[in-house]
């Protein structure tokens, strides 16, 4: 046999035994908030797609909800972020704007490109990730808080769940009056608290129902309606512990200690998630009927019908990750989300594919009739490339007026003006 031809069959040996463009190893990182029930399937879901791409390892890293945010902030600042991870979006926002995550691979996802996957999806699904004609998220949850009630804490403090239960914030109030147990001046019972950090979900339509904005239309200056705002921080000082002290940000988030049912918490406001949640942490409270669900409070002199404002975790891919990396993120994304039945049935998360709203399955779970009506007269988290430090800003001027004894009106002038500063910079 010729020299050459030993040649190409040694060539052709080399070939065979290490493959023709082997494929390359991969390492993702996905940052994600705690859920059990979640991480359960997630886990699952990544050993599958291991096994289908063995070139690729993901490690999963989850820290808690509230402390997201600023995890994720640090290592964007220095240069050390994940490869794929999930904020609300209030708070992914600016990320998008600032050109720090990439664009929807299209092509990785199977698609021929934009007009099709929104298909896959309801009307103004993809609207706060859309920039410059790309799409820059796919959402693992969208998502609104309405209140859940304990029935027995109700009944043991003389009220019946059914007609009592607060229709207005005003009601709420007299509601938890009635429900409240203190030691002292320390509450060991309380009615209803607040989602503390969470202030551009939960709080500020609140401002809303009565007139208030956070930025004018121009989006150029801060605090619409002093008014407004001066009667919601009013009404947050006597909530607090120097006013009828029926709640407080020291004390533990109520979501958490709902589930319990010890007692200590008769309502509390979360997303429909809560209810696998529950059935993971007390089946026995989840089986029992005594809990239901209720629309969010308006105040009696409300402008606007406006509930709780509705938010996405959308999964974003780290613009600084190679190319390969961040087509191999997209492609394990979508994996994930190929399972949108599993996340609603497992852990009660609920992502807006055509076919999955339109279910039977989904229709017949329970209060998704009360988070739908709430959706309906709700709108978009507020979302600002700052939104994140205005939330901040907004959090100061609660905790100034419910623990420090500021006057609402002082507390809204530092607001305004932090807010102002950061504007006029731009």
């Amino acid at each position: 046999m010729k020299r050459c031809t030993w040649l190409l069959v040694i060539a052709l040996i080399v070939t065979l035994s290490f493959g023709v463009g082997a494929a390359k190893p991969i390492e993702l990182t996905y940052w994600t908030h705690t859920d059990d029930n979640r991480t359960e399937i997630e886990n699952r879901y990544i050993d599958e797609f291991t096994k289908m791409h063995p070139n690729v390892k993901i490690k999963r890293v989850v820290n808690e909800a509230s402390k997201m945010g600023d995890i994720v902030l640090t290592a964007f600042s220095a240069n050390n972020a994940p490869d794929i991870f999930n904020l609300p979006i209030e708070q992914e926002y600016g990320y998008m704007k600032n050109y720090r995550v990439a664009p929807v691979d299209y092509r990785a996802l199977g698609l021929k490109g934009y007009d099709e996957l929104r298909a896959q999806y309801i009307k103004g699904t993809f609207d706060a990730v859309t920039m410059d004609g790309k799409i820059y998220g796919l959402p693992l949850e969208i998502t609104n808080w309405c209140i859940y009630i304990n029935k027995k804490i109700f009944r043991d403090a003389g009220l019946d769940p059914v007609k009592d239960y607060p229709k207005t914030w005003e009601d709420m109030a007299r509601v938890s009056d009635k429900i409240v147990i203190r030691n002292g001046d320390i509450i060991v019972r309380r009615g209803f608290d607040f989602r503390y950090p969470y202030y551009l979900v939960s709080w500020l339509p609140m401002v809303e129902q009565l007139g208030g904005k956070l930025l004018s239309d121009d989006g150029k200056t801060a605090i619409v309606n002093d008014k407004a705002w001066i009667e919601v921080l009013q009404f947050m000082k006597d909530w607090g512990p120097h006013g009828r002290n029926l709640g407080s940000p020291t004390y533990s988030a109520p979501r958490k200690i709902w589930n319990k049912d010890n007692n200590d918490m008769a309502m509390c406001l979360s997303g429909f998630y809560q209810q696998g949640r529950l059935l993971n942490d007390n089946p026995e409270f989840f089986n029992s009927g005594e809990w239901m669900v209720i629309p969010f409070p308006v105040f009696e002199n409300a402008v606007k019908d406006v509930a709780c404002s509705f938010y996405g975790h959308y999964l974003m891919v780290n613009a600084q990750a190679p190319k390969e990396k961040q087509e191999m993120a997209w492609k394990f994304c979508d994996y994930m989300l190929s399972h949108s039945m599993e996340y609603l049935v497992k852990v009660n998360l609920i992502q807006p594919r055509r076919e999955l709203l339109t279910s039977s399955t989904f229709k017949n779970l329970p209060y998704t009739e009360v988070f739908m009506a709430d959706m309906n007269r709700a709108h978009p988290v507020f979302l600002h490339e700052n939104g994140y430090q205005f939330e901040r800003f907004i959090k100061e001027a609660i905790e100034s007026v419910m623990l420090s004894k500021v006057e609402p009106k002082d507390a809204l002038n530092t607001l305004r003006n932090r807010i102002q500063e950061v504007l006029d910079a731009e």
